[in-house]
């Protein structure tokens, strides 16, 4: 009988341990919750969101009206895939067109990242 005595006391501190696995579980999915609702709280306006001028030359390309980063860029890459600019072999390079060679510097093939940077010197606050 001690053996059955052994595996009782076994059932009951993992019948504990569980308990305590689910509460802990509760308390991360509460702490997600509210991570969530602070972000949906978040106005436009701020960081990534705030609205940008695009100066005249990239205004050729994504429009006029004042807009996040987020949708510039959405934007050119649109421009780009809409005229086939990016190179078919080296999909990293963009082999610009008059209209973006204008916003590019007057560089006729650049790398993405250097597109980034470069679309960048075009956008004012």
């Amino acid at each position: 009988m001690p053996i059955s005595k052994k595996s009782s006391t076994k059932r009951s501190s993992a019948k504990k341990s569980g308990a305590k696995k689910s509460s802990a579980r509760k308390t991360t999915l509460r702490k997600s919750a509210s991570r969530k609702s602070a972000s949906a709280t978040r106005t436009a306006g701020k960081g990534l969101m705030k609205p940008m001028q695009p100066d005249a030359k990239l205004a050729v390309i994504v429009g006029a009206r004042k807009m996040p980063r987020t949708e510039i860029t959405k934007k050119v890459w649109a421009y780009i895939k809409r005229y086939e600019l990016q190179d078919p072999k080296n999909r990293r390079m963009i082999n610009a067109d008059s209209k973006l060679q204008q916003v590019l510097g007057g560089k006729k093939r650049v790398s993405m990242f250097e597109m980034a940077k470069l679309v960048s010197q075009h956008i004012k606050p």
